[in-house]
């Protein structure tokens, strides 16, 4: 296990961990070479448990025989650079709280008809782009049961390291990719669609019909504008959540726990 000190943050291999942004490590040479970063043990134990190859390492020094051990243990020849916390928060820019961070290769994503193949519940993520929100839809999808999820080219990337953080490592566990047709072309793949927008022709969340969909994709849109009308006038519902006290909307990753649960296959 090559183990490399850090003792200026201009040590070659560090870019990805320093210099890099979020869009060039996931472009690096071209996309199908593309990097993350995956930080803490437990969400990087996540990844590799789902197969996800890591390829350096940065941590305290004190956490590769702890906290890292089983990283060093499964992969012996993974390069891990190691440093004091003081240096590694220079390099990083902030505090690591959990003291590790793993780069890790980029998976080859599933088409939207792979994904929608034998699928009963599909999340289609519309234009979100707040990474916060897109990692909290992430792990309500994982713990309701959502098949697999679909993302438009104006959403998010979901291995953006904020938004796998606080996904707890579900961006792991549910089966994911690029929606870049529109979003009536899922009914090619058998799913009816069910928009989540305040219109006068909604219905509410919890309608039988809805509920009795054997096979629904639910469309969520963005934090301030929601879905576009084109994309709303192409599904074959429209859904809102009742509300109280004059509340108009939840925010899109509250809304997706709620739809998700509703409108789970009974």
């Amino acid at each position: 296990m090559p183990i490399i000190k850090i003792e200026s943050i201009s040590d070659p291999g560090l870019d990805v961990y320093a210099s890099l942004t979020e869009a060039q490590l996931r472009n690096r040479l071209d996309e199908r070479n593309g990097i993350f970063i995956a930080e803490s043990p437990k969400v990087i134990k996540v990844a590799i448990e789902a197969g996800y190859e890591p390829l350096s390492m940065l941590c305290e020094e004190r956490h590769i025989a702890g906290d890292a051990a089983f990283v060093v243990e499964l992969f012996p020849d993974i390069t891990v650079y190691t440093g004091s916390r003081e240096i590694l928060s220079k390099l990083t820019g902030y505090t690591l709280t959990r003291g590790v961070l793993c780069a890790m290769r980029r998976p080859c994503l599933p088409s939207a008809k792979e994904l929608c193949e034998g699928a009963s519940r599909v999340a289609v993520i519309d234009g979100v782009v707040d990474t916060t929100n897109i990692g909290a839809i992430f792990r309500s999808a994982a713990a309701l049961n959502i098949d697999a999820i679909l993302l438009t080219r104006t959403s998010c990337d979901p291995l953006n390291r904020r938004a796998i953080r606080v996904s707890m490592g579900t961006i792991f566990q549910v089966r994911w990719g690029w929606l870049d047709d529109e979003v009536k072309s899922l009914r090619e793949y058998g799913l009816k669609t069910v928009a989540m927008a305040l219109s006068d022709n909604s219905v509410s969340i919890d309608d039988p019909t809805l509920c009795a969909e054997p096979r629904l994709a639910v469309v969520l849109g963005t934090e301030g504008d929601g879905l576009p009308q084109k994309t709303i006038e192409s599904c074959d519902y429209v859904a809102r959540i009742p509300m109280a006290h004059g509340v108009d909307s939840l925010n899109v990753a509250a809304a997706s726990a709620v739809a998700f649960w509703q409108l789970r296959l009974h």
